[in-house]
C-alpha cells in the first residue's frame, strides 16, 4: 500500500457539507424518507481495476446524513485502504445501517470516491511509467475548484507527489511573472522580498534562462515545454545546483523518455484536470 500521508479531515467535511447542500435542500429525500426504520445492508464496488483514494468519504458522508436527516447512523467495514490498487469488482467497504442514510449517501459517497480514485488511478499509470528512472511525478494547481485538497491527497495515494498547495507556499516566478517585472531579475528580486523564507523556483523556457536564473539563486528550474534533449543539456548545465522540474504537455507517451533526461520531478498537470472517474457503484445486499 501506499503511503499517503495525513487524511484531510476537515477538507473532507466541508465538500460533503456543500454537497449535501446541493442534495438535500427543500425536504431533504422524499423519494426514501418513509421507508422509516428498514435496515439495509449494501456493498461499495469498484467496477474497474484502478489505485483507491477518498474512503473517508465513505463514513464522514454518512454521518453528517444521518444528522441532517434524523435517519439513524450507518456502520462501516472497509475493506480496502487509500492507495490500495484494486481489481475491478473488488469490493471495497461493506455499509449496515438504515435504508434512508444510505439512499441519501449513495450518490455524494460515490462521486467523491469516484472522482478521487480517478486521480490516484491516473497518478499511479505515470508513476508506473518513469518507475526506475529516478525521476518523481508531481501535480500542479490544475485542479477542481473547491477540490484542491482532496486531489492532492489523491495524488499521493497514487504514488505521486504534492507541488504547492496554493500561491502562498512557495515562490514561483512564471513567464508573465518576469513579463510584468521586466525580467527575470527583477521578478526573482521582488518575489524575494515579499517572501525571502520561501523556497524559490523560477520558469525558463530557455538555456539561456536557466543559466541567469542559476546565477541568481534559485532552488528549482521549471524547463517550461522543453524538447528532451534540451532537457538533458539544461540537468548538465545546472549540474545538481538546483533541482529540475520538466513541465508543459507531458503525456503518458512522453513520460518515460523524459524522466530519462535526468530531471527531478515531472510536472503533470493530467493526473488532475484529465483524470477519468473510477467507475463506482453501491450494491445492494439482500
Amino acid at each position: 500500500m501506499t503511503t499517503v500521508g495525513a487524511v484531510p479531515v476537515a477538507a473532507f467535511r466541508s465538500v460533503i457539507d456543500r454537497a449535501l447542500d446541493e442534495d438535500l435542500a427543500d425536504g431533504g429525500d422524499p423519494t426514501s424518507r418513509h421507508l422509516g426504520a428498514l435496515q439495509a445492508r449494501a456493498a461499495l464496488v469498484a467496477r474497474r481495476p484502478g489505485t483507491i483514494a477518498g474512503l473517508p468519504a465513505v463514513g464522514f458522508t454518512l454521518d453528517a446524513v444521518a444528522a441532517r436527516l434524523g435517519s439513524g447512523g450507518a456502520d462501516v467495514a472497509l475493506a480496502a485502504a487509500d492507495g490500495d490498487a484494486v481489481d475491478g469488482g473488488a469490493v471495497l467497504a461493506t455499509l449496515d445501517g438504515p435504508a434512508t442514510t444510505l439512499l441519501a449517501a449513495e450518490r455524494t459517497m460515490l462521486n467523491l470516491v469516484g472522482r478521487l480514485s480517478g486521480v490516484a488511478t491516473a497518478t499511479a499509470t505515470f508513476v508506473a511509467a518513469v518507475a526506475g528512472t529516478g525521476a518523481v511525478v508531481r501535480d500542479t494547481r490544475k485542479t477542481t475548484p473547491g477540490l484542491r485538497a482532496l486531489e492532492k491527497y489523491a495524488v499521493r495515494c497514487g504514488g505521486g507527489v504534492n507541488h504547492r498547495q496554493g500561491l502562498y507556499d512557495a515562490l514561483l516566478v512564471k513567464d508573465n511573472h518576469i513579463a510584468a517585472a521586466g525580467g527575470i531579475a527583477a521578478a526573482v528580486a521582488a518575489a524575494r522580498s515579499a517572501a525571502p523564507h520561501l523556497e524559490l523556483e523560477v520558469e525558463v523556457d530557455t538555456l539561456d534562462q536557466a543559466a541567469t536564473a542559476l546565477d541568481l539563486g534559485c532552488d528549482l528550474l521549471l524547463l517550461d515545454n522543453m524538447p528532451p534533449a534540451q532537457l538533458a543539456e539544461a540537468v548538465v548545465l545546472v549540474a545538481g545546483r538546483a533541482r529540475t522540474e520538466a513541465s508543459g504537455g507531458i503525456t503518458l507517451r512522453t513520460a518515460r523518455e523524459i524522466a530519462g533526461t535526468g530531471v527531478d520531478y515531472l510536472a503533470v498537470g493530467a493526473i488532475t484536470h484529465s483524470a477519468p472517474a473510477l467507475d463506482v457503484a453501491l450494491d445492494w445486499i439482500a
